[in-house]
């Protein structure tokens, strides 16, 4: 196991029964059985490594759901399959997500708050555009950004249940349950309390896209990273794809799907598939 990815590990056991405040580096040094020196070869601060542990899961994360949603063939099924695989990777990373919700409730830590919030800005966009597939834009157009508010409410209760509470975890049953209660609220809400101005007073638009520039300066700062692989020269491809572009829409699906699973490129592969509408 490479270094870095001990320390994480070793440093989420901690944190997940501490938090991040009362977890030291000398206490995360002493459980991964390492020196200080090793540590901050690795990592220079404790709040670079906690950033480092979130900006892995939540890419992961976020990525992983809107590949779903961009992807689904079956628009019947979607809703069953965002609920399922949202759960199931809490499941999975349960301590991850027991840190996660504990350090909202009670950071005063600016970067904390805004790293979370950027995060959570990705997830708005990937529920709203699964909104706007799976309901007639007749049905939801005045009550849609409600519905994705909704929608994340009943992620966020639903997992306390079994975070902190150990109520058994049936996915199945749970999704199912889920289906129900947001088609119920899709198809009879008439009132709408949230619209995109609400949204626009507090940051940027579910649905703005990303700009080509942010993508670009992205690109290039993770090609400075890489080494030579068909990962970098697809990277290659797709920068000059954006900058001229010339290539099928199925090239360019797959060489998005070469950089998909590379650990330095989560967060481009999810910007450009965004920017591509793929």
């Amino acid at each position: 196991m490479m270094k870095k990815q001990l320390i994480m590990e070793k440093a989420i056991e901690l944190f997940a029964k501490q938090g991040f405040e009362a977890t030291s580096v000398q206490q995360i040094t002493e459980h991964c059985g390492i020196s200080k020196g090793a540590f901050y070869l690795s990592f220079k601060s404790k709040d670079e490594l906690i950033f480092a542990i979130i900006d892995h899961f939540m890419i992961q994360f976020t990525s992983d759901i809107d590949c779903l949603v961009r992807n689904a063939n079956n628009g019947q099924n979607l809703l069953y399959d965002f609920f399922y695989a949202i759960f199931n990777s809490f499941q999975k990373h349960s301590d991850f997500g027991k840190i996660l919700i504990k350090e909202q409730s009670r950071s005063f830590n600016q970067d904390f708050i805004l790293k979370m919030r950027y995060y959570d800005r990705l997830m708005d966009k990937t529920i709203l555009s699964m909104v706007e597939r799976l309901y007639r834009e007749n049905e939801v157009k005045e009550i849609k950004y409600d519905l994705v508010f909704c929608i994340k409410g009943f992620i966020s209760m639903y997992s306390q249940l079994f975070l902190f509470y150990n109520v058994p975890l049936d996915l199945d049953l749970l999704s199912q349950s889920l289906v129900e209660k947001t088609n119920l609220i899709a198809r009879n809400s008439t009132v709408p309390f949230i619209t995109k101005e609400l949204i626009q007073m507090f940051g940027e638009p579910l649905d703005e896209d990303v700009t080509k520039e942010q993508i670009l300066e992205m690109i290039q700062q993770g090609l400075v990273e890489m080494e030579e692989s068909i990962e970098q020269e697809s990277l290659i491809l797709l920068k000059q794809e954006l900058l001229e572009p010339t290539l099928p829409r199925a090239i360019v699906k797959g060489l998005l799907e070469n950089i998909r699973n590379h650990p330095q490129m989560k967060s481009i592969s999810y910007l450009l598939r965004i920017f591509f509408k793929m």
